[in-house]
């Protein structure tokens, strides 16, 4: 028997994660786990990553790093939301 009103799985599991509110964390999991791969190796004087209200807050080990890293600011919050298919941040505060 077909059903007339099928959905694919991916639209099912989108509203049912935009229902139980669980959307944004996931994205903001994924972004954090995405930061790695978005920085490269300078991610390795990088600790401490977490977002609040939208700014993502990283430690930093380096000064020249941290510098290289406010000149770039947009672009790596772009690669960043890109990366995880959603706006997730909309600033990062480098601390």
């Amino acid at each position: 028997m077909k059903r007339k009103d099928a959905e694919p799985i991916g639209k099912l599991i989108q509203r049912f994660l935009r229902q139980e509110s669980l959307e944004t964390p996931l994205n903001q999991q994924r972004l954090l786990d995405a930061w790695p791969q978005v920085l490269g190796p300078a991610s390795a004087y990088t600790t401490n990553l977490y977002i609040r209200n939208q700014t993502l807050y990283v430690h930093l080990t380096s000064a020249a790093l941290r510098q290289e890293l406010m000149m770039g600011r947009e672009l790596l919050i772009r690669n960043l939301n890109q990366k995880v298919g959603a706006t997730v941040i909309t600033n990062i505060i480098f601390q």
